[in-house]
């Protein structure tokens, strides 16, 4: 399944509003800090799009909660 950009921010925004970064280093939460990264590749890349397969299972797991949450595409893993 193709992933866009604007996907993997929305669903990074999403797991930010729903699990906020706390403690003196404010860390991201697993699943938004897992979406980070696919994102930033992308940004440096100049990307606008990217193959869910090459995402790690915990990245995978957070788009397809986001999916589900907002009523979007099909997700991405069978669980």
């Amino acid at each position: 399944m193709i992933v866009t950009l604007n996907e993997l921010e929305q669903a990074i925004n999403y797991w930010r509003q729903r699990l906020p970064s706390e403690g003196e280093d404010l860390r991201l939460c697993a699943p938004a800090a897992a979406l980070a990264e696919p994102y930033a590749e992308l940004i440096l890349s100049h990307g606008r799009e990217l193959e869910s397969e090459g995402l790690n299972e915990t990245a995978r797991a957070a788009l397809d909660d986001w999916f589900r949450a907002v009523g979007g595409k099909q997700p991405v893993q069978d669980r």
